[in-house]
């Protein structure tokens, strides 16, 4: 490769500063590389990453001929030499003897990112070869004796990167501090870790044949922390918040604070499982939460006429509550809701500039923006003592063609709409669940209770709390019923319709109390525990 500035062998090189770039992602390298020269760093580099500075007229001299060693086995083995890791190892004050009379310059700077593992293996037609190609050997080697040596040397592994350096390059004349060499070390040591995971996960949940299983046999997991909580679900337990590496477009992880007091452990669950509820629905919606459970859904022909139907469900549980809606609020709507209940957070996808003037008079209410996307099939990890418990996610959506009507009764096309609507809450509610709904509405909601039947009897007592008429309605059960118990209930406060799995041993004697009501009964044939 030619190369210009070359040393003879590994004869280290005159220069005040050095800086040793190989990047599989190539944006902003030249920009960044050709910063570096002006501040004095003489660039070694790799392969393609050379080839690519040399293109765009920078100075820079191949490792190989850095090295005296060639690339050899296609070019596995470039950088696994003494003269670049003692380079990237070597210690001020330490191993100056050493280095001189092993002829070792110092690398004060190593710009680098990892061969694109997880790019390539998200490809469904990623070959097992094409996999193993893409773990990357010299690279976390060499990230981890930069890290390591971080009081000598800086370890840059991202292009988002390139801009903030480059910054302090220009302020600290064309060093950095040790606290920002400190930060990017720790950067380098979580990317490496987030490669092994990567690499470990795919790996052990297949075999070479390329063969996969849904769950590997060690489960690598890395989170980055958004922020330090005031404390958990109770003020004597210490938290914290976590997203994922990657952050998940349309995730409560991805949202915008637009005002309002920080976010506590319970706010964030919260909205969580309002935000989970309201993205199901099309038709402008309103979803309140109170402790993880929506205690009023309601979709209608805008978000203001939306929010009254969902309210009027249960205004007691509502208040202190968090609101959802998946359209964008307008000062309205932010008012109807200021003016009627205490609210503790509002969330959607877009306020308009008046709706923020009326929800700024809250000074601590808080304002959630967050995009709408489609949701993700990630895995659903749920901490136990002593381990984990995964699965993958409760994502099945039911359409009318999916059900079947078991009863004798068939429902009618505003039954279906009811029917399905109050299956989509259900689906949120924590078991046993039981939801009454009429006209895209809750009317009651019955949650987390033991007895299925207890949860029949709290949603009709608190739809008549409300001032709210059974009479006609639709009620959807995330589980079957175990006995007639809960259909003879349902029949008693004017239920008509009822939407439920089936597959209990007594489903025969339930269909029976069905059609002993005259009243309709559909079977999913899922279930839709919450725990």
């Amino acid at each position: 490769m030619a190369s210009t500035g070359a040393c003879d062998g590994a004869e280290p090189l005159k220069a005040n500063r050095r800086a040793l770039i190989s990047v599989s992602d190539k944006s902003g390298v030249i920009e960044f590389a050709r910063h570096l020269s002006t501040h004095g760093y003489q660039l070694l580099s790799t392969g393609g990453t050379a080839a690519t500075l040399l293109d765009a007229g920078l100075e820079v001299t191949g490792v190989s001929d850095y090295t005296g060693s060639p690339e050899i086995m296609g070019g596995r083995v470039k950088t696994l030499h003494p003269t670049i890791h003692g380079g990237l190892l070597g210690r001020e004050g330490v191993d100056e003897a050493v280095m001189e009379q092993q002829g070792i310059g110092r690398i004060d700077m190593l710009v680098l990112n990892l061969y694109p593992f997880e790019k390539v293996t998200a490809n469904p037609d990623c070959t097992f070869e094409d996999a193993i190609e893409n773990i990357d050997i010299g690279g976390p080697a060499m990230l981890r004796s930069a890290a390591k040596n971080f009081q000598s040397v800086s370890v840059v592994t991202s292009p988002a990167q390139y801009d903030e350096v480059a910054r302090e390059l220009d302020a600290s004349n064309g060093s950095l501090p040790e606290a920002t060499r400190y930060q990017l070390a720790v950067s380098a040591f979580n990317l490496v870790a987030r490669y092994d995971d990567a690499i470990s996960n795919w790996l052990s949940a297949r075999n070479p044949q390329n063969e996969a299983r849904p769950f590997p046999d060690q489960a690598n997991d890395a989170f980055i922390r958004i922020d330090d909580l005031r404390y958990g679900e109770n003020p004597h337990q210490q938290a914290a918040w976590y997203r994922d590496c990657e952050t998940v477009p349309g995730s409560i992880s991805s949202l915008r604070q637009l005002q309002g007091k920080p976010l506590s452990f319970n706010n964030i669950a919260d909205a969580d499982a309002a935000w989970q509820c309201v993205r199901q629905f099309d038709a402008p919606t309103c979803v309140i939460v109170k402790h993880a459970n929506p205690c009023g859904v309601a979709c209608a022909e805008n978000l203001q006429a939306a929010y009254d139907k969902a309210f009027a469900t249960d205004s007691t549980s509502a208040f202190g509550g968090v609101i959802a809606f998946n359209g964008e609020v307008d000062s309205a709507t932010a008012r109807s809701i200021l003016d009627r209940q205490f609210v503790e957070l509002l969330i959607a996808p877009a306020f308009a500039n008046d709706a923020l003037a009326v929800t700024a008079e809250k000074a601590n209410l808080r304002v959630l923006e967050i995009p709408i996307a489609p949701a993700t099939a990630g895995l659903d990890i749920k901490r136990v003592s002593g381990g984990l418990l995964v699965q993958s996610p409760d994502d099945r959506v039911i359409e009318q063609s999916d059900c079947r009507v078991v009863s004798q009764r068939q429902p009618d096309e505003q039954e279906w709409s009811n029917l399905l609507f109050a299956w989509k809450v259900a689906k949120m509610v924590k078991s046993n669940a039981i939801v009454y709904a009429d006209d895209n509405r809750t009317l009651g909601v019955g949650a987390g209770q033991m007895s299925r039947v207890d949860s029949a009897r709290i949603a009709a007592w608190k739809a008549k709390d409300a001032g709210l008429s059974l009479e006609g309605s639709a009620m959807a059960s995330d589980a079957f019923f175990p006995f007639r118990d809960g259909i003879d209930t349902a029949a008693g406060v004017g239920v008509r319709t009822v939407i439920q799995p089936g597959g209990s041993m007594r489903d025969d004697e339930v269909i029976a109390a069905a059609d002993e009501h005259d009243m309709t009964m559909v079977f999913t044939g899922i279930r839709h525990f919450r725990h």
